[in-house]
């Protein structure tokens, strides 16, 4: 009998358990500190050595990359393992769905990655850790090594377009999906947002979790404003129980 597939789109919410902070929630970095937006966008990032050397001192105190997955990240997982079909699109940088177990091409990473660099000239990649390694060394801005292009964070910034191969397939797997779970994320955020309606237009069963109300809670099919890691694992775990 073929498992109908289902859909998680997760944003920041999901990832607070594991000591990441959001963005844009009450206590948002945003919020709290409109100027750290300036050392994430491209522009700024492109022009000023000084906003450069800013934004890699603050990637090295970020503990997006020493943080674990927590119980939502490893539900997750398990309703994959579990034989049902699980697609997940992740606004999140921090890589922890594929830590949690989740298989890598099955989760696409529509703001990209915190745990690679990337040339803009060349766009050759490499690990994080290692230009971290170099800023630690007295790098303030490190170059390639490849060409001596800037470096920056293989992350979607402010100011650059997502990757439209990877929102393409989101799209795809948003429309085939028949239950989409919006978990940890605003909803406020296009073109990831939109995917919501998307899924609710194609006939999915829409279920958002979520602390604070979303544009899209009228059209969802189930609210919930319960704690992500334990409303999460909960209603996954009936998913991988129920026959069909």
């Amino acid at each position: 009998m073929n498992r109908p597939l289902v859909a998680i789109l997760s944003g920041a919410g999901i990832s607070t358990d594991s000591g990441i902070p959001d963005y844009r929630g009450p206590n948002g970095l945003w919020r709290r500190d409109p100027e750290a937006e300036k050392l994430v966008t491209y522009e700024y990032y492109m022009g000023d050595p000084e906003i450069r050397r800013r934004s890699w001192q603050m990637r090295r105190k970020n503990r997006t990359l020493k943080a674990e997955p927590n119980a939502a990240h490893r539900a997750v997982a398990e309703l994959e393992r579990s034989g049902v079909p699980v697609r997940v699109i992740t606004q999140n940088v921090d890589g922890l769905h594929q830590l949690a177990g989740m298989p890598a091409r099955k989760v696409l990473e529509l703001h990209g990655t915190a745990r690679e660099v990337v040339c803009t000239a060349c766009h050759a990649r490499g690990p994080m850790e290692e230009a971290l390694a170099r800023v630690e060394a007295g790098e303030e801005d490190p170059p390639c090594r490849e060409c001596g292009g800037i470096l920056k964070s293989a992350t979607v910034m402010f100011g650059e377009r997502l990757d439209p191969q990877v929102l393409a397939e989101a799209v795809a797997i948003t429309k085939a999906c028949r239950l989409f779970f919006a978990v940890g994320t605003t909803l406020q955020v296009q073109p990831a947002a939109g995917l919501a309606g998307i899924a609710a237009d194609h006939g999915a069963r829409l279920t958002i979790i979520n602390a604070e109300p979303t544009p899209y809670d009228e059209i969802a099919d189930e609210v919930v404003r319960e704690p992500i890691g334990t409303a999460l694992p909960r209603l996954l775990r009936e998913l991988s129980l129920s026959p069909e």
